[in-house]
């Protein structure tokens, strides 16, 4: 069997290119492009899964969605007790808990964030724009933009006591970490200030399987601090 990823650019399905090549597991890219427009995935996506988003692998008769979901099937099925810790450690809920928070948690406010963005500089009526940015600039700094703050410097205290987030071990808990981090540091203001986080994302990028994922998958805007 081969696994192949629908891979879109710039998009959570990097890190699925990531954690295979750490693996070291053959595998096929088939490319999807963003519309230049929208920023949307292409319709083509559909025919592959009904919601028409990034990542989606297919491995045999299985497909699968959601990062999360692909981690641990993966890692199942192929890991070999690799990048995650042992049943019944104590990293094991470290790492079950940063797999699940990057997407439950971590993701919420920056996409928040890019979406008032977006109405901030939308293209609208005269009368319109006064009271479509008073609400965007409302929200962001009341809700968005504390969230973010105080999200990252959570994380930036829990890189505080492992050098990892699930531990001393890199594992796919940092793979997953990665697209929110570097999302943060592309438009939420993460930089050197957090030298943790800021530290965390110069190992990543680091890694030679990151670079084999990059060479692959095609360009990445998110991987530039």
């Amino acid at each position: 069997m081969t696994i192949t990823v629908h891979h879109l650019n710039n998009s959570r399905s990097q890190r699925v290119l990531w954690l295979l090549e750490e693996l070291g597991l053959p595998y096929e890219i088939k490319h999807y492009k963003r519309d230049p427009k929208t920023m949307l995935a292409p319709p083509a996506l559909k025919a592959v899964h009904p919601l028409g988003k990034s990542p989606v692998i297919t491995d045999g008769d299985a497909t699968l969605a959601e990062s999360g979901a692909i981690i641990e099937y993966l890692l199942d099925r192929y890991g070999e007790g690799r990048l995650r810790p042992a049943a019944g450690a104590p990293e094991r809920l470290r790492f079950t808990y940063w797999l699940h928070f990057a997407e439950g948690s971590a993701m919420n406010p920056l996409l928040m964030k890019l979406v008032f963005n977006r109405i901030l500089n939308a293209p609208m009526p005269f009368f319109a724009k006064p009271i479509a940015r008073s609400i965007a600039v409302k929200v962001l700094d009341g809700f968005v933009h504390p969230n973010i703050r105080a999200q990252l410097d959570y994380m930036e205290a829990e890189l505080a006591k492992t050098e990892w987030f699930a531990g001393p071990e890199f594992s796919a808990a940092d793979i997953q970490m990665s697209f929110p981090l570097e999302a943060a540091a592309h438009r939420a203001g993460l930089d050197d200030s957090r030298p943790r986080l800021w530290g965390f994302l110069q190992r990543i990028h680091a890694r030679p399987a990151y670079h084999r994922a990059l060479e692959r998958g095609g360009p990445y805007d998110y991987a530039r601090e």
